[in-house]
This record gives structure tokens, sequence and C-alpha cells, in this order.
């Protein structure tokens, strides 16, 4: 997508815009702070124009700016970026389409929230389950599938190589592990290899990857 005003101003090609519904991201890619700046105010003006000519209003307010790098020596991190001449916060992480994105594309926090998210879920599940003596594993089946399953796999292909780290993909197994216990109506000491066979359900990293790789196919050039 590219955005330009009346008078035809066009992105730059360091510049990408990425926009659903009422929803758009400007992603800026420079070697420097200063050009993160300059670059970033030059696109903001351009989509104030954009929006003034077409009679609509950005809120800059509710707008973020993250500055996204990996590099480890010490440098000057904070960006002065403009909209309707008002400076945009700058935030350490940001939420975009529900998905939670930090500065190194760590994505800790998108699997620190959603397994935390699954995990009370689950243990609110158990607790109402016990008035009726505990629910039958074709329910509990029922749930995983319709309910949790969807909230673990969205936007697999954005953060799936953050289950390469030992403990981000530990924290996703352990929630499947607990519903997986309470199908099985197994001891907490099985191991979460056994506890998938016995629920008859796919171990949740190969679920992942599965879902990744089905993105990936029809997009992949």
């Amino acid at each position: 997508m590219t955005l330009c005003s009346s008078s035809n101003k066009k992105t730059n090609k360091q510049t990408r815009v990425i926009a659903f519904a009422d929803d758009f991201m400007v992603m800026i890619r420079v070697e420097s702070i200063g050009e993160v700046e300059n670059n970033a105010n030059i696109e903001m003006d351009k989509i104030a124009d954009w929006a003034r000519d077409n009679k609509i209003k950005f809120n800059e307010e509710k707008s973020k700016v993250m500055l996204l790098t990996r590099r480890k020596r010490k440098e000057q991190k904070k960006v002065a970026v403009y909209l309707n001449n008002k400076t945009i916060p700058q935030v350490q992480k940001l939420k975009y389409l529900g998905i939670i994105i930090d500065p190194k594309l760590t994505f800790r926090d998108r699997i620190n929230h959603i397994a935390e998210k699954c995990t009370k879920l689950i243990f609110v599940l158990a607790k109402s389950a016990k008035i009726n003596w505990g629910l039958g594993h074709k329910a509990l089946k029922t749930i995983y599938v319709g309910g949790i399953l969807p909230l673990l796999l969205y936007g697999a292909p954005v953060w799936i190589r953050a289950l390469e780290i030992g403990k981000y993909k530990n924290k996703i197994t352990r929630v499947q592990r607990l519903i997986n216990i309470k199908m099985a109506k197994a001891y907490r000491t099985v191991s979460s290899e056994a506890l998938c066979v016995v629920a008859g359900m796919t171990p949740i990293h190969i679920k992942i990857e599965a879902a990744a790789k089905l993105y990936q196919g029809p997009h992949k050039r």
C-alpha cells in the first residue's frame, strides 16, 4: 500500500506501510537514529497531509513509536517523531493486531501474555468443572480445540522463531500439559510426551510449526 496526498507524495524506498481496517503501521529501515527521525517525520507529514486531504484525522495520542534494533553497542535510542505537531510517545513494547512486539523482536512478551491468559482460562475451567464432578475428555477436547488452541496458534508465522529458545517453548508446552493432565485424568508426574499420547493431542510445538508452514507455503517467494 502506498499512502499519498493530492500532491502525489509517495513514501520513500526505506519506508513500508502496512494497513488493516483502521489500523496501520509505518516501518522505516535506516542505519542511524538521525535517519530514523528525519525519515519518520517526513513520512508523518505526508500522512497528515493525506489525512487532511481526505477529511480524516489520525489520533496522535493513540499512536506509538518504537525503535527496533538488535545492536548491542550503546547509542542514543530516543527518537523524536511528531504527528499533527505533537510528539508521538516512544514505547518499549507495542501491540499490533493482537501481537505484542518488543524492540529486539524476541516476542517474549507475546508468549508470556498468551501463556498466562491460557493458564488462567484452564484454572477457571478446572474450578467450574469441580461443581459437576469434572468434565469428560470429549468436552475438554472441544474446549481446548475451540478456545485455547486458537489463542496459542494466533500469529504463529510471526513469532515461531521464539520457540527456538527453550524457556519460551517450555511456557507454551506447559499450557498444553495442564489441559492434557485433565483430559487424561493423569498424575502430574507423567511426562508431557506421554500425556499427548494418552490424551490424543498433537504436541503444541508441532501444531505451531504446521500453522507457520501453512502460511509460508502460499506466501513464500
